[in-house]
């Protein structure tokens, strides 16, 4: 055995060995390992989810914001709209983890919350020159081990496809501001639609949700296809509509699953570890992604 072989060993990787870290199967693991290992930089691309993948879940014990969440908090929006878009987080947001319905059942009210707390916030009159004041006084923070990550992966080169059912004009200034918004990434999201004077009246394309990134990956075709030599691919999410991205990606040799489990961890482990390679558990760090990273690049 080479060197090179016993350096994917699961129980090598003391960043794998952490009581967050759940593995259904090592062996499959290693062996998608060595597939990225041997394939290097020029064969990897990245794609992943960005709130509460890339953003934090939590931070000493209290809940951080979304991209969207950094917008309903923001002091442009009224407490009236405030309360309304919480009554309707409330409502769906339990839809959306609820491990007892379908994918299926839960798309049209996925669709139902995000068209009606866009139309909330369009009716805020939000200006488009307030985005930058209002991300920097949002609590919102990308997890630990973020400049490793993203540096690592400009250095090489390697292509990030940010896919997010958020607000891509927050989610831009959040990298922006943290200094990682680099030429190797692409940002696909809802992008507000501002008027002549620079006022929100809309949002732009069709609505990305959770549940229908499979869609969304399938128009996004001609990116992949640009990258057709990229045929490794790390996925990162925590849900299971993430699942779903690489979907437009035509020709792939090894995909590395990796899924954030932030909330109802008891109801949801045994699905995630049916669908994700590595499974992280109420983890608020990168630690896992820079170590694969490390050992391919």
């Amino acid at each position: 055995m080479t060197s090179q072989d016993s350096a994917v060993h699961v129980k090598m990787m003391p960043e794998l060995q952490k009581n967050s870290v759940r593995i259904k199967n090592p062996k499959r693991v290693e062996e998608i390992l060595c597939g990225l290992i041997k394939g290097g930089a020029v064969k990897l691309q990245i794609i992943t989810d960005f709130d509460m993948t890339l953003s934090r879940f939590s931070y000493e014990g209290k809940r951080c914001p979304t991209c969207h969440n950094v917008i309903d908090n923001c002091k442009l929006v009224s407490d009236e709209c405030r309360k309304k878009l919480l009554q309707l987080k409330e409502k769906y947001y339990a839809i959306e983890i609820d491990p007892c319905l379908t994918v299926e059942e839960k798309f049209p009210h996925m669709e139902e919350w995000y068209t009606k707390s866009h139309s909330l916030l369009v009716e805020q009159a939000l200006p488009k020159d307030r985005l930058r004041e209002i991300v920097a006084e949002s609590d919102v923070m990308l997890k630990e081990g973020y400049e490793k990550f993203f540096d690592k992966l400009q250095q090489h080169s390697v292509p990030v496809f940010i896919f997010s059912a958020g607000i891509g004009d927050v989610l831009e200034e959040i990298i922006r501001q943290a200094g990682v918004y680099y030429p190797n990434i692409k940002v696909v999201s809802n992008f507000m639609d501002f008027d002549d004077n620079g006022v929100l009246k809309g949002f732009k394309g069709e609505l990305i949700h959770v549940f229908n990134k499979h869609d969304g990956a399938l128009k996004n075709t001609e990116y992949f296809s640009e990258l057709k030599d990229n045929s490794n691919i790390i996925l990162l999410g925590d849900s299971q509509g993430d699942l779903r991205m690489a979907d437009g990606v035509a020709n792939v040799e090894h995909i590395l699953k990796i899924g954030y489990l932030n909330d109802r961890v008891d109801e949801l482990l045994e699905k995630y570890m049916d669908s994700y390679d590595i499974v992280l558990v109420k983890e608020e760090t990168l630690e896992v992604a820079n170590s694969i990273l490390q050992k391919i690049l």
